[in-house]
């Protein structure tokens, strides 16, 4: 706490504070909150929002003045957060009482609160039937209800809101006014008399006639339809997730065949009959982020296999929004809840869009009339030793702010190609946005734009510079390139960035040991990098060792198709094509294509990937030939490990050639290809495989700690979204002495790059 001299005091039993306060501390009754803490204490004066924040005027007999001091970090409403605090003297000014006036407009900018889930005192009220919003969809108070997806401006104020057009009846806004009652200036109060509305209709736009709309499209749920219901962020498609057939004709519809979905389950003790969860991945499953958390699926259980098709995982959430709560309490089965889309295009946000855009899909519609203003997909967590770690930053998490190790000049970093997300900087915070999706088609590329220009807005940040990647076909780094004319730009190495962004969300200080295990990132040299050990700073890194670079013959093919990454790095590595089970399905024709094309190297770049790595193998132990979705023959890879924790490992070398090391697998691959005509089971070779990926890791970061004496080792990138060998290589890397950070608030994958870039960006700016 920071403490001025301003003015001289006129009484010395008495005294005056002023308190400025930045932070989610708008639209999570932070101002109740202060208006009862001062009534309690006796004390006079004003709290009032301004763009920038909270300003508190305090006045009063000392010993009360302190004693609102002393409670007033402590006892902040829990979604608040309070990022900075300055008291300072003040001279009293004879107010007669506490009052909260109406916000201002000023030249700063907010932390803005993500949308919360609905919280139980909402959850009672919606249950009650002699409550006036007894089974209402848009219950809501200060506690909970929609935050971000609903703002237009800040100070974050109704007229500023998508709730501007719905006038509040007599007793909302007595609520409303009322600064003792839990919806005291919730934005989005409302009630069945003035507030929105739901209805359903066909897929064709006809309205279906019932006297209960939700209980309606719960018993279509019931009957095996696909119901399209606009919630938070956007539509969800919906179908019991015990119905074979209702999910099939899902997956059909979307052109989803194989990723898997979310499923929305009534509580955790329903839960309990589909999913094994610990009391660390329960306490995330019930918390006011609501996310949906990967969960290990309990064999047997009713879940239709086509949700999670060669999966032992399920992405499960609870009801976040009283919408949910009333629909799976009514349909009493487990729900698919996936994002209302075509297969990567972006989520549908508004009602006309959506019966346009997914007529073909749902059978029903549950619309309503709340305008959502800014697109928002499910999070995604795992738990790693007790702690989340997201797989996808979006509802409830986005924008929450990042506090950046260095100070930045306003910028944009522009972020990857996949899994896209930007990330807005300014003074100590990082404002990364929601996940926006692969950069693939121009209707995902006007998501992004728009929210760019959101974010600028919201949090007041005029770029004075811009960071992306090295990638120059990446459309983030295209985007960045409009700016040249006008901005200095910078481009960033992709894992740098990822090492980066993972030293920032942990608030490392100096230099690391970065492991940058992922797909691809374009390097320096021209290859293809993606098994890579970096000593980095923010500033600067020094690429130290790394996987040797094998073919990829057909470029992007190869990644689509990795029986041919398998063709190649054994022809590569051991002279000769075997005899195995995987080649021998294929049609000769091919085969001698993909031999020749990686003898002549035509079309065929090298690449030092760990994704590919992984790809190559799975193709190998016929685990997954061809994928339907990014990183699907890794995934499947690690579904089918034994998880037994052996320490057993193939056989591999590291040398040094050219000041770097290089790890070499050729007798990685001898000896699999030994094993597999030996009969040994796959679930043991998919596991030695990991154990030797963790043990590499663990080699080539003992040796670097030996040259350089860095003791602190970052794990990034998208392989480490695979727990066997996050686990196994936290483990191998802690039994050599060396310290272990892994990412925490952002992704490991191409979601969190946009931080590294914007910290890197900062750090050269800074020093220029």
């Amino acid at each position: 706490m920071k403490t001025k001299g301003k003015k001289t005091l006129l009484d010395k039993s008495c005294k005056a504070r002023h308190i400025t306060v930045q932070g989610i501390v708008q639209g999570v009754g932070f101002r109740p909150f202060v208006y009862r803490l001062a009534v309690e204490n006796d004390l006079k004066g004003f709290v009032l929002n301004l763009s920038s924040g909270v300003e508190i005027h305090i006045e009063g007999l000392s010993g009360n003045v302190e004693a609102f001091l002393d409670r007033f970090k402590g006892e902040a409403p829990p979604i608040a957060h309070i990022a900075h605090l300055e008291v300072e003297d003040e001279a009293i000014r004879g107010y007669t009482h506490f009052e909260i006036r109406q916000s201002q407009r000023d030249e700063g900018y907010q932390h803005i609160s993500p949308d919360i889930a609905t919280c139980p005192e909402c959850l009672r009220e919606l249950f009650d039937p002699s409550d006036r919003r007894y089974r209402y969809p848009f219950i809501n108070c200060t506690n909970c209800g929609p935050r971000f997806t609903i703002i237009q401006d800040i100070p974050y104020d109704r007229p500023l809101t998508t709730m501007a057009g719905f006038t509040m009846c007599p007793q909302c806004r007595a609520e409303y006014e009322n600064p003792l009652d839990r919806r005291f200036h919730a934005q989005p109060n409302a009630c069945p008399v003035c507030g929105p509305r739901v209805w359903l209709t066909d897929h064709k736009g006809k309205a279906v006639n019932c006297t209960d709309v939700i209980r309606h499209a719960s018993s279509l749920l019931c009957d095996g339809k696909i119901v399209a219901i606009k919630g938070l962020g956007g539509f969800l498609l919906a179908c019991d997730a015990t119905n074979p057939a209702a999910v099939s004709t899902l997956r059909d519809r979307k052109a989803r065949r194989d990723k898997p979905f979310a499923v929305m389950v009534k509580n955790l003790e329903e839960l309990r009959r589909f999913c094994r969860f610990d009391s660390a991945e329960a306490k995330i499953l019930s918390s006011p982020q609501a996310p949906i958390v990967l969960l290990r699926l309990k064999p047997g259980c009713t879940i239709a296999p086509q949700v999670a098709p060669k999966n032992n995982y399920l992405g499960a959430m609870l009801p976040y929004t009283p919408i949910h709560h009333l629909l799976i309490s009514e349909a009493g089965i487990p729900l698919v809840m996936t994002s209302g889309n075509l297969t990567e295009e972006p989520i549908a946000a508004a009602n006309g869009e959506a019966m346009e855009r997914l007529s073909n899909l749902a059978d029903y519609f549950l619309f309503h009339d709340r305008d959502i203003h800014s697109r928002y997909d499910d999070s995604v967590v795992f738990v790693s030793e007790g702690t989340a770690q997201p797989v996808r930053r979006a509802r409830s998490l986005a924008p929450y702010p990042i506090r950046l190790p260095v100070t930045s000049r306003p910028l944009l970093a522009t972020g990857a190609q996949e899994k896209s997300a930007f990330c807005l900087a300014k003074d100590t915070y990082g404002f990364l946005s929601q996940h926006i999706g692969d950069l693939d088609n121009i209707e995902t590329i006007e998501h992004y734009e728009q929210t760019v220009d959101l974010y600028k807005r919201l949090f007041r940040v005029e770029p004075a510079a811009v960071a992306h990647d090295m990638h120059p076909d990446y459309l983030s780094t295209r985007y960045a390139l409009r700016h040249k004319d006008r901005l200095p730009l910078i481009a960033v190495q992709h894992h740098h960035a990822h090492v980066a962004a993972c030293m920032a969300d942990n608030g490392i200080p100096g230099r690391v040991i970065g492991i940058a295990f992922d797909g691809s990132g374009y390097g320096p040299d021209g290859t293809v990098w993606g098994g890579e050990f970096l000593v980095a700073g923010y500033e600067r890194f020094e690429r130290f060792g790394h996987f040797q670079q094998l073919p990829m013959p057909g470029g992007e093919l190869a990644i689509r198709k990795p029986y041919r990454l398998a063709i190649a790095y054994l022809r590569a590595l051991l002279g000769s094509l075997p005899a195995l089970p995987f080649a021998e399905a294929l049609p000769a024709t091919e085969v001698n294509i993909i031999l020749r094309q990686g003898e002549q190297r035509i079309n065929t770049p090298l690449t030092s990937s760990c994704g590919r790595l992984f790809d190559a193998v799975s193709a190998l132990l016929g685990v997954c030939q061809t994928i339907t979705f990014e990183g699907q023959a890794a995934v499947e890879l690690e579904m089918s490990s034994a998880s037994t924790g052996s320490d057993e490992s193939f056989p591999y070398y590291v040398e040094l050639a050219d000041g770097v090391w290089q790890v070499h697998v050729g007798p990685m691959f001898e000896a699999i290809v030994h094993q597999i005509a030996g009969g040994v089971p796959t679930s043991r070779l998919a596991e030695t495989f990991h154990t030797t990926v963790a043990s590499v890791a663990a080699s080539v970061a003992s040796l670097i700690h030996q040259e350089t004496g860095i003791r602190d080792v970052v794990l990034t990138g998208g392989c480490f979204q695979n727990r066997l060998l996050l686990e196994k290589t936290i483990r191998s890397v802690r039994r050599i002495g060396l310290n272990v950070f892994v990412h925490r608030q952002v992704p490991c994958n191409d979601g969190g790059v946009a931080l590294g870039q914007a910290v890197v960006a900062a750090s050269v700016l800074a020093s220029s």
